[in-house]
């Protein structure tokens, strides 16, 4: 370097000793490249930072476009920036490296600095790579345009530039990274480089209140979607186990977790596991921590008063209700307003009418989700193989956003439960050609609900605009043709609703559209981009301006001509510049000696006159210049549509609402599905030949799903236990009875032949086994700790379901626990529940509660073991056939060594296996018929049956 070794740092030197080639003078050795990016030298271990000041360089060291991003940066140091240099966008020092890093792109040293840079017109593409996978990304642009700036007292200076934008996972709004062009091409499967945006990407803010008197922890949450404008509102009491926390993050399924500094270690841990889960998943969530103070509620409090009383906003909701809100949710809502100010997307914090609410709809808890696998399979945690697959049939983006809060949360409202069913039965049965038209409507449809709210951020390309405006005008006219029909063949209150005021509230855009021209908008030209110019003057005047320079320099056409002698000479065009004046080099002798050559080829020379430099660049400035008024006028023009957004906003729910409706009309067409009847006032589940939706529909028409009939009395029979063979369909059969519960309660017809439910007010799980590292607990702790928090927080009204509780530990214990557990909830809850057991103990409730248990198993099939006699008895295990019918009475034994066979358990194992087993269990018999024989000849008093269940609980001391 030319520059010499005492301007850069020692890290730099040590980094670039890797690059020079021995046999020539250091300073001008080659950049060896590998993979497109430079690889640190081996001996150097780790990133050098260069962002800061290298030492032995003072500020003069630096050029000044290094001085001018180093000021930047100091700024915004967590975020990585691409900073604007004409045609390209560059990264600088560590931003360099890690940019380089993920973008795969090539990385080497400029002066003091790594850098890298990127094309203009791919930077939405590289922005959203590098926010996917984690990083705040930061755009730098030039404020200054060429002409005006050649034109000012500071034009020998350097660009002026400042932050434009912000980006990370939730906050993805901008005309940078949504040009609507390319997004369409990645639809078609035409730009594979690109990522796309998640269904969901919420930021989600929580605080923590821990009350010293009452000793218990007080949750304020707070989720906003600013591509969409949802905003939900919690407040809860939570435990040491964080199992309502852990509930509403999974309904939420955030990309952003914003959170104080000194979160609480149990928060902090689960919070971690879901990011490690996330990360497995493919799409890691960010967690961003700031500073405790702003969580403060005195702090909080302050933001938001001041934020709410100067923001005005037709749909935002009064100071009075804001300060209505729970301390806990007010603490949360501070640190958002400052959060979301940095990227200015503040304004979708102005109106929140969607509060989550345990009232508004049927509990389920995180484990309740997890394990019925109603958002996610288990397996990969995608979408497939969920409940949510099977009912999502929806055609648009917003529609498919609407059922995943529909599937997360079911209804508990009679009323709003049967209009949902009877609008899914009118699609269903209807022959009017009303419907089929309106459904044909909703397909190739852009995200309008994404499009509605970048509006109103005033943050949307012309394209966007235009896109999102033309389409929500086309369904309003279209809409508004259909509406005798729909007045006259809909009988369902909640179609008829939904239609009919959705043209009214879509009118407005139509009157938007009209003011566009096509042409300009597609192509993104703001300078031509309004038809009439009587409602913009400003524009007006400059184009009469423009048009007045123009004419000067046509005029002055015929002064050249008459230099030159050359009556039809004409300006020429020539790589983007205008007005050149091109003469024959045979020629080049008539040219004043003040004319400015431009350019020249072996024919002809290119010239500009004095006057016409002047002119051309009169004509740049007011280009530029219209430029921006044209930039001015275009955000005016986006606020005036925003005051709609509210109105907006309510006709794409509806035309949400109605995608959804056909989504489970498409699920009702399915074989075997029926209408559920709901009773209100009872507490029952009855559901006769149910299937598992699931499995039902993986396994196609071919392959038959066994059907089996469930029948629970809140006042009868209320609680199963289920036993039966490893692997005969025991957890398939509870995991089908709460999904049909589910199913039913979203609306929705369900897999069976019959089906009268009660309305629960929540479904509780407890299965499987695993541990939960993060959370510090065993798979035994895990497995308590599930079942405590389902024996607060069930009802009466509540499904219970506890798959082989118990397990984790010895087998008196186990039993015990499982024992006392079950009894509770029979006793004392009263839930409705299912209960699977391999513990034969438990079956003897059915005695103690004869009108309330009763006991069942997984029918099968026994074939006898052959038996081979080599001198010993050798006996192999049982084969079991499953008939996966659910059957009355208790099943004598598990079966485990037929599993064992199935899972290819070596034949040697399984021998000594089975003779160990018939050993236990000849032991255990010679034991009974000892005790019986005893009991005859009156030796032992016989224990009463209350007494072998106290016994059965260690409260009985054994005799």
């Amino acid at each position: 370097s030319s520059r010499g070794a005492g301007s850069l740092s020692s890290s730099t030197l040590e980094r670039l000793k890797g690059f020079v080639c021995p046999s020539e003078p250091q300073g001008r050795g080659r950049r060896r490249r590998r993979g497109g990016v430079m690889k640190t030298p081996p001996g150097v271990g780790g990133e050098v930072s260069v962002t800061s000041a290298p030492c032995g360089i003072s500020k003069s060291g630096y050029t000044p476009l290094e001085q001018q991003y180093l000021q930047i940066k100091e700024q915004h140091k967590d975020a990585l920036l691409a900073v604007e240099c004409g045609y390209k966008y560059r990264f600088f020092g560590e931003d360099a490296e890690k940019a380089a890093k993920q973008l795969n792109i090539f990385c080497h040293l400029d002066h003091n600095f790594m850098t890298c840079s990127i094309p203009t017109h791919r930077l939405f593409v590289h922005v959203r790579r590098l926010v996917s996978q984690g990083y705040k990304v930061g755009v730098v642009k030039q404020t200054e345009t060429s002409a005006i700036k050649a034109s000012g007292a500071n034009k020998n200076t350097l660009f002026t530039r400042q932050l434009s934008a912000l980006y990370t996972k939730s906050t993805l709004v901008g005309e940078d990274v949504n040009p609507v062009h390319s997004l369409v091409d990645v639809e078609e499967g035409e730009c594979d480089d690109v990522v796309t945006d998640p269904p969901e990407s919420y930021l989600l803010c929580l605080s923590e209140t821990w009350d010293k008197p009452r000793k218990q922890l007080t949750i304020g949450l707070v989720a906003v979607q600013p591509s969409t404008g949802d905003v939900l509102l919690d407040c809860f009491v939570d435990g040491s186990t964080r199992c309502e926390l852990e509930g509403r993050v999974l309904k939420v399924n955030p990309v952003e977790i914003l959170v104080p500094s000194d979160l609480s270690d149990s928060s902090h841990r689960l919070l971690q596991s879901i990011v490690t889960a996330s990360v497995q998943a493919g799409d890691g969530v960010r967690i961003e921590k700031r500073e405790s103070a702003q969580f403060d509620f005195a702090s909080a409090m302050n933001t938001v008063t001041e934020f709410y009383c100067h923001t005005q906003d037709s749909g935002s909701r009064p100071l009075s209700g804001i300060a209505s809100l729970e301390s806990p949710v007010v603490c949360c809502l501070g640190p958002l307003i400052h959060y979301l100010t940095e990227f200015n997307l503040q304004r979708v914090l102005l109106s929140f009418r969607h509060l989550s609410c345990e009232s508004d709809g049927m509990v389920l808890s995180a484990p309740t989700l997890r394990n019925l696998e109603i958002l996610t399979n288990q397996t990969d945690g995608g979408t497939k193989g969920s409940l949510l697959w099977v009912l999502d049939h929806t055609h648009t983006s917003f529609g498919r956003r609407l059922m995943r809060k529909w599937v997360s949360q079911p209804l508990k409202d009679a009323q709003s439960i049967c209009e949902r069913q009877g609008a899914v039965c009118e699609i269903l049965e209807s022959d009017s050609v009303t419907l089929p038209s309106v459904r044909a409507l909703l397909f190739r449809l852009p995200d309008l609900e994404r499009g509605v709210c970048s509006i109103y951020h005033k943050k949307c390309s012309t394209q966007e605009f235009y896109l999102i405006s033309s389409s929500l005008s086309r369904l309003g006219v279209e809409l508004q043709a259909l509406l005798p029909s729909i007045q006259s063949q809909l009988s369902s209150s909640l179609l008829r609703g939904l239609l009919l005021d959705t043209p009214e509230l879509l009118a407005p855009a139509h009157n938007f559209l009209k003011v566009l021209n096509e042409k300009a908008a597609k192509s993104g030209d703001k300078r031509e981009l309004f038809c009439d110019l009587s409602g913009f003057p400003v524009l007006q005047e400059r184009r009469v301006e423009i048009q007045s320079v123009l004419t000067e320099i046509q005029d002055h056409r015929r002064e050249v001509r008459y230099t030159l002698r050359t009556p039809t000479l004409d300006y020429v065009r020539v790589s983007g510049q205008e007005f050149l004046i091109e003469v024959k080099n045979s020629m080049v002798s008539v040219v004043p000696s003040d004319w400015v050559k431009i350019s020249s080829t072996k024919a002809v020379s290119r010239y500009q006159s004095p006057y016409l430099i002047g002119r051309c660049r009169s004509l740049s400035q007011l280009r530029e210049q219209l430029l921006i008024d044209s930039q001015k006028e275009w955000t005016n023009f986006l606020h005036q549509f925003g005051e709609y957004y509210h109105t907006m906003k309510k006709a794409v729910g509806n035309l949400a609402t109605v995608d959804c409706l056909f989504s489970l009309a498409e699920v009702a067409k399915q074989r075997n599905y029926c209408r559920p009847v709901l009773c209100e006032g009872d507490r029952q589940i009855v559901i006769r030949d149910g299937r598992h939706p699931v499995i039902d529909l993986l396994m196609g028409e071919h392959t038959q799903y066994v059907p089996n009939n469930t029948e629970l009395q809140g006042d009868g029979r209320r609680t199963l236990i289920i036993t039966g063979p490893n692997m005969g369909g025991k957890s398939s059969y509870i995991r089908q009875v709460a999904l049909v519960s589910i199913m039913a309660q979203v609306g929705s017809y369900v897999p069976a032949t019959e089906a009268r439910l009660g309305i629960l007010d929540g479904i509780y799980t407890r299965m499987g086994a695993s541990d939960s590292i993060y959370k510090g607990r065993s798979t035994f702790m895990e497995e308590l700790t599930e079942a405590s928090e389902i024996v607060t927080r069930a009802t009466e009204r509540s499904l219970v379901i506890l798959d082989e509780l118990g397990r984790g530990t010895s087998t008196h214990d186990g039993i015990a626990i499982a024992y006392a557990t079950l009894e509770y909830f029979i006793r004392d809850v009263k839930s409705l529940t299912l209960f699977v057991t391999h513990y034969p103990p438990l079956c003897e409730l059915e005695k103690v509660y004869p009108l309330h248990v009763g006991n069942f198993h997984m029918a099968f099939l026994l074939n006898e073991p052959d038996i081979a006699t080599d001198g010993m008895l050798d006996e192999l295990p049982e084969f079991i056939t499953f008939l996966y019918q659910l059957t009355e009475g208790a099943a004598g034994q598990s079966y485990g060594l037929n599993v064992a066979r199935l899972a290819e358990i070596p034949e040697a194992v399984l021998h000594i296996a089975a003779r160990k087993a018939q050993e236990l269990k000849n032991i255990v018999d010679a034991r009974r018929q000892h005790f019986h024989e005893n009991l005859k000849s009156n030796q032992i008093k016989p224990f009463t049956f209350e007494e072998l269940r106290m016994f059965s609980l260690r409260r009985l001391p054994v005799r």
